[in-house]
């Protein structure tokens, strides 16, 4: 058994993560390209993927990592990413907005796919390199709605609780290798999923988008503001680092306060 103790942080740049591999999925633009910057700023090799070929190919070589072009519906792919991993950054995700009774079923299926399915075959192919290590963290991105409930989205509310449920028990199996398992729960983050919302909202509700934001995201959060996709990035490197060995099976809300009321 180990202890997860690491030695002190010197505070030199890139010192934190150096000699750590990385993987981080939906890479190729907002949360997760944020956190391939970050992990790779932190001294990390990120291993960058994404079904965009060309977004993962620019942020692999924006960071010095490796790009890999997946599809995270297709377990059989998954199963071909890297397995010998230090640190892993389940983000990659899809939404859909309808009512339940109109949801599509297909469109359900492949939500649990992407968010669910996948990050379970990466932990089954990364845990048993990291436990051989005697160190490994999870950093699962997931959502105020793996924390709280919206109308009209129960594909992406039910994959968010299911990541929730398995980042704890991996949290729990990882305890005794020095493995730390972790959600983080951002709110409303400035990304092109986010900013796609904004619009069909606009125009479904007759109002423009500082409205949509103003009124309808924001009206749970007590910070006013849209999250940006750094301060998210910024959570998942902290979680990473050498004092938070003791963090694990938790959910930490990044989400102005929607979840205190």
């Amino acid at each position: 058994m180990t202890s997860g103790i690491t030695p002190a942080f010197d505070g030199t740049a890139g010192a934190a993560l150096a000699g750590r591999t990385a993987m981080v999925t939906g890479a190729g633009s907002g949360i997760g390209r944020a956190c391939a910057t970050a992990l790779a700023a932190a001294g990390a090799h990120v291993h960058v993927v994404d079904i965009d070929a060309e977004a993962a190919t620019s942020v692999a070589r924006q960071t010095g990592g490796t790009p890999h072009v997946v599809d995270l519906a297709r377990g059989e792919l998954v199963q071909g990413l890297p397995a010998d991993i230090d640190i892993l950054v389940n983000n990659a995700g899809l939404q859909h907005v309808a009512p339940l009774t109109e949801f599509p079923p297909d469109r359900f299926e492949l939500i649990q796919k992407v968010m669910v399915h996948a990050p379970f075959l990466l932990l089954r192919q990364t845990l048993p390199h990291m436990r051989e290590r005697g160190w490994g963290r999870v950093v699962n991105i997931s959502s105020v709605h793996g924390l709280r409930a919206s109308a009209f989205k129960a594909g992406y509310v039910t994959a968010k609780h299911a990541l929730e449920g398995l980042s704890k028990v991996a949290a729990l199996e990882g305890a005794p290798h020095g493995i730390t398992s972790n959600c983080v729960n951002p709110g409303y983050v400035r990304t092109p999923l986010v900013e796609r919302q904004i619009a069909a909202q606009a125009a479904a509700h007759g109002i423009d988008a500082d409205q949509v934001v103003g009124e309808v995201m924001l009206a749970r959060s007590a910070v006013k503001r849209l999250i940006e996709p750094e301060e998210v990035a910024a959570v998942a490197v902290w979680l990473c680092g050498p004092h938070t060995g003791y963090v694990t099976g938790a959910s930490i809300p990044l989400d102005g306060g929607w979840t205190a009321a």
